[in-house]
C-alpha cells in the first residue's frame, strides 16, 4: 500500500501559530479555538510562505479554482474617500523613503525618509501603521489602501517580520518600527484596510514613479 505524502499544515489563528508537520499538532491548535483558520499544503516551503500571508488569499485562490469570483475581482474602481501609502528603496536594503497621500487628489498627507539600509517591505509596513495611526487620531472612517501584502499581513501580526538586521546606519529605522509596532500592540483600529488592485486601476496613487 503506497505511504501517504507528507502535509504540512499552516495555522494562521489556533491556540499556537504556524507550521506544523502532523495533523494532530494542527489539530492541537484548532480544536475548541473560535474562528482557527488554517491550511494544508504540499511542501513545507509553501506553507511557511503562507504563514507569512493573508489566510484570505489561500481561500480565495481555492474559490478561483472553483469559478468562485474573488474578492478582488472589482469591476467598479477604488474609493477615492480614502488615503493612499506606499514605499520605494533604491537597492534593497538600501534608501528608502515612504509616504501617504489622499486618494482622489494626491495630496501628500505626510512622507518619511530617507531612511538608510532598510527595505521596501519596512516601508510599507512604517507606511501602513502610520496611515492607520493618522486616520485614528482624526477619527476618520476613510479606508486605507496598499499594494502590499506583505505589509497587510505584519499588520495582522503586529509584528514587522524583517530578517535586515539592525545596526548603526539602519539605526532611525528601527526606532520607528519599534514605535508602529508598540502602537499595534496598544491600539485597536475599525479602518478598513484594502489591498490596492494594481492591475485593474494602476500603480497606487502614492506610489514613487520609480519602478
Amino acid at each position: 500500500m503506497p505511504k501517504a505524502k507528507q502535509k504540512y499544515y499552516t495555522v494562521w489563528k489556533g491556540h499556537k501559530t504556524g507550521v506544523f508537520e502532523t495533523w494532530p499538532e494542527c489539530q492541537l491548535q484548532i480544536k475548541n479555538f473560535q474562528g482557527a483558520q488554517y491550511k494544508s499544503f504540499a511542501t513545507k516551503a509553501t506553507a511557511v510562505k503562507a504563514f507569512e500571508g493573508l489566510y484570505e488569499d489561500y481561500i480565495e485562490k481555492n474559490k478561483a479554482k472553483k469559478g468562485i469570483p474573488k474578492r478582488g475581482d472589482q469591476i467598479e474602481g477604488p474609493n477615492l474617500n480614502s488615503i493612499s501609502v506606499d514605499a520605494a528603496s533604491s537597492g534593497n536594503p538600501g534608501v528608502m523613503e515612504y509616504r501617504g497621500v489622499d486618494t482622489q487628489t494626491k495630496a501628500l498627507l505626510f512622507h518619511k525618509g530617507p531612511f538608510q539600509k532598510a527595505t521596501n517591505n519596512i516601508g510599507e509596513f512604517l507606511a501602513l501603521v502610520h496611515g492607520l495611526a493618522l486616520l485614528k487620531n482624526q477619527e476618520s472612517q476613510v479606508m486605507l489602501y496598499t499594494d502590499s501584502v506583505t505589509a497587510m499581513s505584519w499588520v495582522r501580526k503586529k509584528k514587522c517580520n524583517t530578517k535586515l538586521k539592525r545596526t548603526k546606519e539602519n539605526q532611525a529605522v528601527f526606532v520607528l518600527i519599534d514605535r508602529a509596532e508598540q502602537w499595534l500592540q496598544n491600539n485597536t483600529f475599525t479602518t478598513k484596510v484594502v489591498k490596492w488592485d494594481t492591475k485593474s486601476w494602476g500603480e497606487i496613487p502614492a506610489d514613487f514613479g520609480r519602478k
